[in-house]
């Protein structure tokens, strides 16, 4: 037998844990598969908090360290700034990033810090049972919106690749889908390019995947996934919102 593609060595060998239809282990594979490709598996420091990505530290071959919930972005600063010689990226749900870590997320893209910020938005706190998020759609269902999510007194999902955008100093940002198989090879350059920029000391790089929760939302896998891009799609639109150094090789062009 001829085994054309194998485990990346940016993972361990460790079976993941995550429930049947997760999409988490197609974005730790993203992130393991650019390690391994850029070479930097030895160099790169992880940083995953409280939530389903709390069980990172078990599948990625890199050094990563566990930390209190929302406070992945504080830490990577320290652990940069401590060691510019390495490579730091925070792995995120939107439970933990766009709620209790809002503040050291957005502070964090304000310095532009030299970290690269891998966010996981399924609409819902994934680990802890369900309850309404930032993320959570208008109407949608939650163990803490039995009746769905009423805007009038809870606003609107929060946007992060838009808010983030809009801020002086913030690099790259990119929303990309794992839904289908043509969107995860389109994810997998947004991974590598938000490393590459960590890599070249651009600032902060943020990538924020687009994936479902089959457990929370009571459906199987693919209904899941028919139901994320019919619903949370048009919410969250796909797509790069910034590319600083893009668009100064377009101005350079121009010149």
């Amino acid at each position: 037998m001829t085994v054309f593609k194998g485990r990346t060595k940016g993972l361990t060998d460790a079976k993941l844990s995550y429930c049947p239809g997760c999409l988490h282990g197609v974005a730790h594979r993203l992130i393991g598969e650019s390690m391994e490709e850029l070479g930097i598996i030895e160099k790169t420091i992880g940083i995953a908090p409280v939530g389903c990505s709390v069980f990172a530290y078990n599948f990625f071959a890199c050094d990563v360290i566990q930390v209190p919930h929302g406070r992945a972005p504080a830490v990577a600063t320290g652990m940069r700034r401590a060691r510019p010689d390495r490579i730091v990226f925070t792995y995120q749900g939107d439970g933990d990033l766009a709620a209790i870590g809002t503040a050291e997320t957005i502070h964090a893209a304000n310095r532009s810090e030299n970290i690269t910020i891998f966010f996981v938005n399924n609409a819902t706190y994934g680990m802890t049972g369900g309850q309404m998020a930032p993320t959570t759609l208008p109407g949608m269902k939650a163990t803490t919106a039995p009746y769905g999510r009423d805007v009038s007194d809870t606003g609107y999902p929060m946007r992060l690749c838009e808010i983030l955008s809009q801020l002086e100093m913030t690099n790259y940002i990119e929303r990309v889908s794992l839904l289908s198989p043509k969107e995860i090879l389109k994810a997998k350059k947004a991974v590598k390019k938000a490393l590459q920029y960590n890599i070249d000391g651009k600032g902060l790089s943020f990538v924020e995947m687009i994936s479902t929760c089959p457990t929370n939302w009571g459906m199987d896998p693919l209904k899941a996934r028919e139901w994320a891009r019919e619903s949370m799609l048009p919410v969250f639109p796909l797509g790069v919102f910034k590319d600083r150094a893009a668009e100064e090789a377009k101005e350079k062009e121009a010149e």
